[in-house]
């Protein structure tokens, strides 16, 4: 089974930034989709920008328009979260997701990454 593995979390101050990495194991598969979500303290899952990398395709929440970019790499199989001008209500676990469909198949498998948190003190 496919799974993902993120890293890039940590915490910083108000103004700072940090870029997130997820990348997908296994081999003959694609990627078709690619997101970020968060999840803050006390609340539930957020989306917070999506990639579709077949059409190199953006979409970003209101909230971080301007100040967060999501990005992948020529291999489509690891994708990025580079995230600047962070703010404390910026602090959340934040978790990757990955729409995946193995080659030779026609299914498609939604695989989530184990979170990280990122922390903004102000």
């Amino acid at each position: 089974q496919e799974t993902l593995v993120e890293s890039g979390g940590g915490s910083v101050q108000s103004g700072g930034s940090l870029r997130l990495s997820c990348s997908v194991s296994g081999q003959m598969l694609r990627v078709n989709h690619m997101a970020w979500y968060r999840q803050p303290p006390g609340k539930a899952r957020e989306l917070v920008a999506t990639l579709n990398p077949i059409q190199n395709r953006t979409t970003y929440v209101d909230f971080v328009e301007g100040r967060f970019s999501i990005s992948t790499d020529d291999t489509k199989k690891s994708w990025f979260l580079q995230m600047n001008d962070l703010r404390p209500e910026d602090t959340a676990v934040y978790i990757c997701n990955g729409v995946i469909i193995r080659d030779g198949e026609n299914l498609s498998r939604v695989r989530w990454g184990q979170g990280t948190q990122v922390t903004v003190s102000s």
